[in-house]
């Protein structure tokens, strides 16, 4: 008998549900990809429907319910940090106080009921893990390996800020730990602030930011904010933040130290972001390699499995990689709070009996972390009826070499294909994508279907069995969590002449790839192989085929302010309101010439939020 254990992250931002059979994940999904509310912290009920209805299941037939932290420690970290900086947090403290001693400090129960709301059966126990226990447990146990060193950095849980692991078969057992109010997270997330990103959002922007910049006040971040042993552990010189004190994470302490006030949202971006970026990126690649490297002397191991919010910082990763430290690292796909919830699952799971099958099939858990919901042939021609849309429904590969052709041709094309991916990065299956050969194509995708700031970059996705022709690499990529080089063979040296600087940089060709090809010569790869994303891999091939290039530049389903898109009539409308010239629904294929007006476009574009 199938044993199913529901795992829930809520409450703070990017709620999920996730549900283990037999220790394999099932499913798992954002509440936002239902509410549409971009990271959403409610509870995630749509997320728990969808997973109980893809294994045909309902709460009578979980075993078991697992919440991906402590309430009550929490709380006790929360009111010991307001107390502690009293009279600065006091305030704060009694703002949120009502709250804390209410429905927060059980959050577990609040979880139990809303379960029982939902009328889907009797609903078990909550069992609350900790919160970086579940960053460990999502990180080791789907992983490939039967041991290994588990690596969890991020903001903050209940106190753990920075946790080393050390995973043997179904055994996982902590070895060091760095608590708030100390955290890599909390620092990156400052400078994120002060650059006039929006925290627990914004960080990628900042980490796309950097290589524009000069790290000029790395040394002053040494010297005035962390403290960096060379373990790697490090504290933080709190004096110079305010997340201790309320809702801001920078004051004057930081404004005098970097020479006037935080940059507003949607102002002109600044050489000294570029600089600032730059600097807290090579501080954060500098303690993550000191970590990653005492996390191989602490336990001997040669392969790292790494989660928490930090690990999405693929610049970091890629270091590690190419340091060589481990022989190979493994990235949690949903390594944010999201993957809470698969991780605490999953840690039940296994205290249940659940093994690790998978490990006899070399490789991961995950499914390629396409563990979202998908749609037939007839829901997605349905849909496309009901709509009044004109398409074509192919079959076979005649999807792969038609819309392969487009793409030679520079179109940009919608691709939603299966199950919908589970954490924050499209993978194939509800991207937008197009010819990284084309020097246009970055500031295209960037203004005219994203709506987004034009320095953002781009991801490649690159056939597994052409990696090596492409990007420095040496090891699998799948989950798009690692920045590599792009090959000496693909490298175009740019013009003697050339002196851009700043965001002028993004004119100067640098690779045979330039739209995915960053200013620094690097590249956030993908490797798409047949087992992981079959439909993915016959595009790619079918490119390849025609263009000679195994690459195409891959970005999520979704433009600014939204989050990606989940069912067809979605994607239907995102095509609509934006530039992209081909939409591919499974079998079905749509061209933007063949479709009817769209008369809500311009007021919907002026709507879209910013941050």
């Amino acid at each position: 008998m199938t044993d199913l254990v529901l795992g829930i992250s809520a409450f703070y931002h990017d709620s999920a549900a996730a549900l283990i059979a037999d220790g394999r994940p099932l499913a798992a999904a954002q509440e936002e990809r239902f509410t549409r509310v971009r990271h959403d912290s409610s509870f995630p009920a749509n997320a728990v429907r969808y997973c109980l209805e893809e294994a045909g299941a309902t709460l009578d037939d979980v075993a078991a319910v697992a919440y991906y932290e402590d309430p009550e420690l929490k709380y006790q970290r929360v009111r010991a940090t307001h107390l502690g900086t009293a009279p600065g947090g006091l305030e704060a403290f009694l703002r949120t106080r009502p709250e804390w001693s209410g429905w927060k400090r059980t959050a577990d129960r609040r979880v139990r009921r809303e379960l029982e709301a939902l009328g889907l059966g009797r609903v078990p126990e909550v069992d609350a893990r900790r919160h970086h226990e579940s960053h460990a447990a999502s990180a080791f146990f789907p992983s490939p390996y039967e041991s290994a060193a588990v690596l969890c950095v991020d903001s903050v849980g209940e106190w753990a800020t920075t946790t080393l692991w050390h995973g043997t078969g179904t055994e996982l057992r902590p070895v060091a730990e760095i608590r708030f109010p100390h955290s890599l997270g909390l620092l990156y997330s400052a400078f994120t602030y002060f650059c006039g990103f929006k925290v627990d959002s914004g960080e990628y922007k900042l980490m796309g930011l950097a290589p524009y910049g000069t790290p000029r006040y790395a040394d002053l971040i040494r010297e005035h904010l962390i403290d960096v042993k060379e373990d790697g552990s490090f504290r933080l010189d709190t004096r110079h933040f305010e997340f201790l004190h309320g809702q801001v994470m920078t004051g004057r302490a930081f404004e005098k130290l970097f020479g006037g006030p935080r940059r507003q949202s949607e102002s002109p971006l600044a050489e000294r972001e570029f600089d600032l970026a730059a600097s807290v990126q090579a501080v954060t690649e500098e303690v993550v390699l000191r970590l990653a490297r005492t996390a191989r002397r602490l336990t001997g191991e040669k392969h790292l499995c790494m989660a928490g919010g930090v690990a999405l910082n693929c610049v970091a990763n890629g270091k590690v990689v190419r340091e060589g430290v481990f022989d190979e690292v493994w990235i949690q796909p949903a390594a944010g709070d999201a993957g809470g919830a698969l991780g605490a699952a999953t840690a039940v799971a296994v205290e249940r009996g659940a093994g690790r099958d998978h490990l006899a099939g070399g490789h991961d858990a995950m499914s390629g972390s396409l563990l979202g919901p998908s749609y037939d042939a007839d829901a997605i021609g349905g849909t496309l009826d009901r709509l009044g849309a004109s398409y074509t429904r192919l079959e076979g590969d005649e999807v792969a070499a038609s819309v392969a052709g487009h793409l030679a041709d520079g179109a940009v094309v919608g691709w939603f294909q299966g199950r919908m991916e589970f954490g924050p990065r499209a993978l194939g299956s509800r991207s937008i994508i197009g010819d990284p050969r084309d020097p246009k194509m970055q500031s295209t995708m960037n203004l005219k279907i994203k709506f987004r700031e034009s320095f953002r970059p781009f991801a490649p996705s690159v056939l597994r069995e052409d990696l090596k022709d492409y990007f420095a690499l040496d090891q699998d990529s799948p989950y798009m969590l690692m920045v590599a080089p792009v090959a000496e063979a693909q490298r175009i040296e740019p013009a003697e002449d050339s002196a851009a600087a700043g965001l002028d940089l993004l004119k100067v060709t640098r690779s045979t790839i330039p739209a995915v090809t960053h200013v620094d010569g690097s590249a956030r790869v993908q490797t798409v192989s047949a087992r992981n994303n079959a439909p993915y891999h016959r595009l790619l091939t079918a490119f390849k085929e025609q263009t000679g290039c195994p690459v195409l530049i891959n970005t999520s389903f979704n433009v600014r302010g939204e989050p990606i898109v989940n069912t067809p009539e979605e994607a239907y409308t995102c095509f609509m309101r934006t530039g992209m010239d081909v939409l591919v629904l499974g079998e079905h294929v749509l061209l933007k010439a063949d479709q009817p007006a769209w008369s809500e476009e311009e007021d919907w574009r002026e709507a879209i939020p910013l941050d």
